[in-house]
């Protein structure tokens, strides 16, 4: 591995400017997917890919790329890169620091006259949050086949807008079609987003495999009736019922030895008065494993749990699939490849399980690739106090340039 070397004060300063666009009124980072605020941060994008002297092509769905021909000559590309539409309130990292990292990657080895065998491709993809637009990583699941784009493109946001409308509002109804460059590889760097590496002193994690997401929406029928006056063993209390589902989901998480999660995120009570009995509870399930037929399993359990409270509490229960997405496994060869750059660099280097999703388990439906990962302190993210060090920030992309080189070249370790 060549030790190559970023440059850190172009980084670091791309990565703070994109950080200061999008700010409300209160000073919140809030650059929803295709709203004005993301646009001008897809401007600013844009605009040092072409200083960057690279070529810049938008899709149908609005998915951003910079494209270094090289010495490709038709070869398919490397591709790196993550998102730049961030949650509200956000800190500055997730995903703009992949996209900045990928950009950056490919400056360094345009200024050194690095002359690599196939294209590489610096990618933004739209709509990785799903804060706007459900389902999340809308970008790069239609770019991967996984969604028609002229379906994606009619999802209606939480604000009754079009997701077409507002790219084309916008400027970014891109002309080619989803899927124009399959990758030869895709890698994407990106902040940990949770406590392992920094927990364990560990600068770097080659991630190998990606959690398993299934995302419901239970609604449970009761019967509203005035909380004073009715016994307890007389009702049929909606409130109730969705507290033993989240206590169910939590205890059985809690007692298995196995990686499932269980996480109920949102929930709403009608009437929503203190003095009467709910008699509508509707909140969302978030179940996550590593593992297909263990992730099935925890589906299945709940299922026969609401079956079960149905008939003792007496209440009316619907579920709706809202998203579901299979474990991904990584491509061995790319995740040693992370590991060997670590190493050769001075760094320990630790394989790891993503409990979040990313565009990479997308683009993993049709090339191979992997993530690097960085550690983010007090494993915050999604929050203005999300924070990963200068040093780290650095390093993260320069395994990302010596994994690119190798790529590149095609000097993969065996």
């Amino acid at each position: 591995m060549s030790h190559r070397s970023i440059d850190s004060t172009r980084l670091l300063g791309r990565i703070a400017e994109l950080g200061a666009i999008g700010r409300d009124a209160e000073g919140r980072l809030v650059r929803l997917a295709a709203s004005d605020s993301e646009k001008l941060g897809r401007d600013r994008f844009i605009s040092w890919l072409e200083e960057a002297g690279l070529e810049v092509a938008v899709d149908r769905i609005g998915n951003i790329f910079g494209i270094w021909n090289g010495m490709g000559g038709g070869e398919k590309p490397i591709m790196i890169g993550s998102h730049i539409d961030t949650v509200i309130n956000a800190g500055i990292y997730d995903g703009c620091y992949g996209v900045l990292a990928g950009l950056e990657v490919i400056q360094t080895l345009k200024d050194e006259g690095f002359e690599p065998s196939r294209p590489i491709v610096v990618a933004a993809f739209t709509n990785e949050e799903g804060v706007r637009y459900a389902p999340d990583m809308i970008g790069s699941l239609v770019y991967s086949g996984g969604l028609d784009v002229a379906e994606a493109l009619e999802t209606v946001g939480t604000d009754g807008t079009v997701l077409g409308d507002e790219l084309a509002r916008i400027g970014y109804a891109g002309s080619h079609a989803p899927g124009f460059m399959i990758p030869h590889a895709y890698v994407e760097l990106h902040i940990e987003q949770g406590p392992v590496l920094e927990r364990q002193g560990v600068p770097v994690g080659a991630v190998e495999n990606l959690q398993g997401i299934s995302w419901q929406k239970v609604t449970i029928d009761g019967d509203a009736n005035h909380a004073g006056t009715t016994p307890i063993s007389m009702r049929r209390d909606a409130g109730y019922a969705a507290a033993r589902v989240i206590t169910f989901l939590r205890d059985r998480a809690k007692a298995s030895n196995t990686p499932t999660v269980a996480t109920v995120g949102c929930i709403a009570f009608e009437p929503n008065a203190i003095n009467v009995i709910p008699s509508r509870a509707t909140f969302t399930v978030d179940l996550r494993d590593p593992d297909e037929d263990r992730l099935q399993e925890e589906e299945n359990a709940l299922a026969a749990f609401l079956e079960l409270l149905s008939a003792e509490e007496g209440v009316g229960v619907s579920v709706e699939r809202l998203a579901r997405f299979e474990p991904v496994k990584f491509d061995q060869s790319i995740v040693h490849l992370i590991e060997v750059a670590a190493r050769d660099r001075g760094l320990a280097c630790k394989r790891m399980t993503s409990g979040a999703g990313h565009d990479a388990q997308m683009i993993a439906r049709i090339a191979p690739g992997a993530m690097i990962f960085v550690p983010s302190r007090g494993g915050i993210s999604h929050n203005p106090k999300e924070f990963t060090s200068d040093t780290d920030l650095v390093a993260g992309a320069n395994i990302l340039l010596d994994v690119v080189c190798g790529l590149a070249t095609g000097e993969l370790p065996r």
